[in-house]
């Protein structure tokens, strides 16, 4: 099968078998399919399942490529990147908040005259469902100027890599693929081929014209990027048909629709449904630069044209002439808030004069008032190591500021010990703001900052060298559950595991990095140890206090989902020692731990319970006690 009827590129495989794969695989798949040598990613949902189907494809399959972890985004993409300077095929993986994190390489790629095909995936969350923005990474392709691919399907996008790839080598810009939520979690038969022979040589050929980023070379570069977009905006006119192409209306119209992504899906669908003839749908897979020819002459077809788009009116944005055009511009399309098909079919029945079908929210609501189930807060995993170490923090030191970071630890909200987030990385540096603003206002609080392992290699490092250069006393908690748990367990710099089999990697050592930053009070406490945390965090704040300089104490305990040995120490609550206070329930939140409403009295939930024996130490009247001890 050739898939380029252009003759960039020569297929020599013959498509002999299909799968059933995730989104994530599917665009896995295409990547290793495609003949890329280098792929580099950090783990981010949704993006997470990408790089290492990678790896799987790539041993399964045999090829030679190198599959790595990337201590953060920008340390991925930036490896990708000076890949595709020697003139192999590189990739970066990552979700949009990563993009925010590479976004000065980003920037100054999309200048470069690029030598190998470079795909840069960043995976969407409308919605959003685990991110802290729903932010649209379709802007970042026209901050940049690149071309951008919106996959409607799992197999349009495993298709769209090879085309991605192309266009990078054609025009010698990055090309981004932005595949959301709903793609990434979908499932699909998808096609499988072999890999694409690489035809070229990696070699890096010295030209600091070419390779070395400076305001000299950006004012003769940009001209040039410009030009290229314009010439790549023709081809997506032209040559990419489909990914751009119109469904037409087997009646005479009432409504164009202009929608990518899964938006395109979901409005077929229910048009499907509906029965509706009287609407014609312009598919755009080329959001950016955005074919306008096309779509403006589908526009003045028209009598009205509604846009559809996930999550910013990036589409709507390119249109000169906006008069006709019904979309998040104008409020007829929500302006935050992911377009699920409960939301585009109430869209429809507004503008089209139908009644409203019953939205899965409702349908939702009734079913858990039908069966008598009443929803909960997200809470951390029973056994979790966090919970612990939250709680020997708070009793430490009840008066503290406690920011944290990004993470499962994320969820010690519910704990009352967190008390904010703003980034990754961004528990250290606040930190260092909170204890500034304190010494200027001669006040005496504690702050105990709260990271994760993978997110302090991640971003919390530069952090800490900061605060022991300036000397700002408080305590630094790393939560050291050897994984990155959150993302779906993968590893980091301090678990040291690589992805590729046979490919060993070196585990770094938590300590040693925070002496190595300067810093010389660093304890390291089971965490599961309430009393030696409790001690340990009082400690460590003493110490920062007399040095004036950060104290590191280090919780460690692996993560649950690890499935290795934990303790099993079954636990009761002996209801004649129980006041009813809830402390347990409000300071401890473990859903292992309920309250029962009508007796008054707390009490554990076996099906939940994993028997860590942490809450041992946490009712302050000592109604959690061992069973053992009491020969039951």
């Amino acid at each position: 099968m050739d898939r380029d009827a252009r003759g960039m590129t020569e297929v020599l495989c013959t498509v002999s078998t299909k799968a059933i794969l995730l989104g994530n695989e599917a665009i896995a798949r295409g990547i290793v399919e495609a003949g890329c040598l280098v792929a580099c990613a950090y783990p981010g949902t949704p993006s997470s399942e990408i790089l290492p189907a990678v790896a799987k494809f790539a041993d399964e399959m045999g090829s030679p490529m190198a599959v790595e972890w990337g201590v953060n985004e920008k340390v991925a993409f930036e490896m990708a990147a000076a890949a595709s300077f020697t003139g192999s095929r590189s990739c970066a993986v990552m979700k949009q908040v990563g993009l925010n994190v590479a976004a000065d390489p980003f920037m100054s790629s999309a200048l470069y005259d690029l030598k190998g095909g470079f795909l840069l995936v960043v995976a969407d969350d409308p919605g959003p469902h685990s991110s802290q923005t729903e932010q649209d990474s379709r802007h970042f392709a026209m901050f940049a100027k690149i071309p951008c691919f919106d996959p409607s399907s799992a197999s349009e996008a495993k298709e769209m890599v090879f085309d991605a790839f192309d266009l990078s080598e054609r025009f010698h810009v990055t090309a981004m693929l932005r595949p959301s939520v709903r793609v990434d979690h979908c499932r699909q038969d998808v096609e499988l081929g072999e890999i694409l022979p690489f035809k070229g040589e990696v070699k890096f050929e010295k030209d600091p014209s070419r390779w070395v980023c400076l305001p000299a070379k950006v004012r003769v570069n940009h001209p040039k990027l410009n030009a290229k977009l314009e010439e790549i905006r023709a081809a997506f006119e032209t040559e990419f048909r489909k990914y751009n192409y119109e469904v037409p209306a087997k009646k005479e119209s009432v409504l164009g629709i202009v929608a990518s992504g899964v938006s395109f899906s979901i409005v077929s669908d229910i048009l499907k449904s509906l029965g509706r003839e009287d609407v014609a749908v312009l598919k755009i897979g080329t959001p950016h630069p955005l074919p306008v020819k096309m779509v403006t002459d589908f526009i003045e077809k028209h009598p009205r044209v509604l846009f559809l788009e996930e999550t910013y009116p990036v589409m709507e944005m390119q249109i000169p002439d906006r008069t006709k055009i019904m979309g998040r511009w104008n409020g007829v399309v929500p302006g935050a808030g992911e377009l699920l098909p409960e939301v585009v079919a109430g869209i429809l029945a507004d503008i089209l004069g139908i009644e409203s079908p019953s939205g899965a929210d409702s349908m939702l609501k009734d079913t858990l008032e039908e069966l008598g189930i009443t929803p909960r807060k997200p809470m951390l995993c029973p056994g979790c190591p966090h919970r612990a170490s939250f709680f020997s923090i708070r009793q430490a030191l009840p008066n503290a500021v406690n920011p944290s970071d990004i993470g499962c630890y994320s969820l010690g909200v519910n704990q009352k010990a967190v008390d904010a987030i703003i980034d990754m990385g961004g528990s250290v540096t606040m930190g260092s703001g909170l204890t500034l603003a304190h010494k200027v206002a001669g006040i005496d609080r504690p702050v105990v900052s709260t990271i994760g392992d993978s997110t302090f290699f991640h971003m919390g490092i530069p952090g800490l060298v900061s605060a022991v250069y300036n000397r700002h006393p408080f305590v630094l908690a790393i939560l050291d559950n050897s994984t990155t748990a959150m993302t779906g367990g993968q590893a980091n710099p301090g678990v040291g595991e690589k992805l590729r089999k046979g490919d060993e990697g070196r585990k770094v050592d938590i300590e040693g990095v925070c002496r190595g930053c300067g810093v010389s009070h660093v304890r390291t406490v089971a965490a599961y140890d309430v009393a030696a945390g409790k001690e340990a965090i009082k400690e460590a704040w003493e110490s920062a206090k007399e040095k004036k300089e950060p104290a590191v104490v280090i919780f460690r305990h692996p993560c649950m989902l690890l499935r290795l040995q934990q303790p099993v120490i079954p636990v009761r609550v002996d209801p004649e020692k129980c006041i009813g206070c809830k402390f347990c329930i409000n300071f401890f939140n473990c859903p292992g731990l309920v309250f029962n409403e009508e007796s008054g009295k707390a009490y554990i939930d076996e099906r939940f319970c994993v028997s860590c024996g942490v809450c041992l130490s946490v009712c302050p009247h000592g109604a959690i006690v061992e069973v053992s001890e009491e020969g039951e």
